[in-house]
């Protein structure tokens, strides 16, 4: 008999199952890593509440091939119990994943776009990924953890590795305003990934109470409160200037029209919130006073990926965010707290408890 394992299983909304399936095989250009932590995000959430939308359960995908009930988890940090002998990494390095797979030859790989490949994919989205006890990886996606991190803040590697590839995507440069709209979990990422590759003076905005209080501990110059003269505020704030850069984080409707509107003449917008409904832009103002707008998404490997667990080795993001770890058991309570936004931090898996 083939080893088997634990695994949650999605098979569709509302619909997941904690499954003994057989261990994966490791493949070619991959290593077999015994999960540590496993952390759940929106994307996880939605797909629990109202899916499948992104999972390929119903429809297969057209990179990966996977079609049928999924394994999630693509924020995930393990043990590798099985090495690629073509890496430098060996059995028993902790390591954290990027979770997304790029060819590394197309046209977008070479201009150093790897999340923009023809061929990416997405363990744990588009293929079996870490909300198990084992999975199994492509090498190149792994980087080792720093001597003596703590695997709890190393679950976040992933996730903040999006925030920082977003700071990088806002073109923000050292000496400008900068804000932040939204002090959640990615909002709070963005920001960290500022102030660790820039000399900027940020501002970020949300609704008053705890987010802001841990904005401030994350490194902010400054919060503002939410309000409907929150451009007239932030230009007091500025002592009649605006910010040179604007980065909506929050998603929630009517914020991107907004940070068009704070932004100066000639300056940026970064849209990383995707709202639910359909956005509704002011095209004149935005060509007349000729704003950059930009979108993000997910990271690169190479570069953001080692930032994030820079960044994570200070602590601080650590302490404020990573949850103490729950089993499998506990996966389909933790997706609802999520999805019903009961949720300060991130929630960690532990498949092994």
């Amino acid at each position: 008999m083939p080893p088997t394992m634990k695994a949650a299983v999605y098979h569709g909304a509302r619909d997941i199952r904690i499954e003994i399936v057989p261990v994966p095989t490791r493949g070619k250009g991959e290593a077999l890593v015994r999960v540590l932590r496993s952390g759940i995000c929106g994307t996880d959430a939605s797909e629990w509440s109202v899916g499948p939308r992104t999972f390929p359960v119903e429809r297969r995908h057209p990179i990966s091939g996977h079609l049928g009930p999924i394994i999630p988890g693509h924020e995930f940090v393990g043990e590798i119990v099985a090495a690629d002998p073509e890496s430098d990494l060996v059995v028993g390095a902790l390591v954290a994943s990027g979770a997304g797979v790029w060819c590394g030859h197309c046209r977008r790989c070479n201009a150093g776009r790897p999340n923009q490949c023809v061929s990416y994919k997405t363990l744990g989205l588009n293929v079996n990924g870490g909300m198990a006890e084992y999975v199994a990886v492509p090498s190149m996606t792994l980087r080792q953890l720093p001597h003596g991190m703590s695997v709890d803040h190393a679950g976040l590697a992933q996730p903040l590795a999006v925030g920082i590839h977003a700071a990088r995507r806002s073109g923000a440069r050292n000496g400008d305003r900068v804000v932040v709209v939204g002090a959640g979990a990615i909002g709070s990422f963005v920001l960290a990934g500022l102030k660790h590759l820039f000399e900027v003076d940020v501002t970020v905005i949300d609704f008053p109470g705890d987010r802001l209080a841990r904005a401030t501990r994350l490194g902010a110059d400054r919060t503002v409160s939410q309000s409907a003269t929150i451009g007239a505020d932030l230009t007091a704030a500025f002592g009649g200037a605006k910010p040179d850069v604007v980065i909506e984080a929050s998603g929630a409707p009517g914020q991107l029209a907004s940070a068009l509107q704070m932004v100066t003449g000639g300056g940026r917008v970064l849209a990383v919130g995707i709202p639910k409904e359909q956005a509704a832009l002011d095209i004149h103002s935005l060509v007349f006073r000729e704003i950059t707008l930009e979108t993000t998404l997910a990271h690169v490997c190479d570069t953001d990926l080692p930032a994030a667990l820079e960044v994570l080795a200070g602590g601080t993001v650590g302490n404020e965010f990573a949850e103490a770890p729950v089993g499998l058991d506990h996966l389909t309570s933790s997706l609802d707290r999520l999805a019903a936004g009961a949720v300060a931090g991130k929630i960690l898996i532990d498949p092994g408890i």
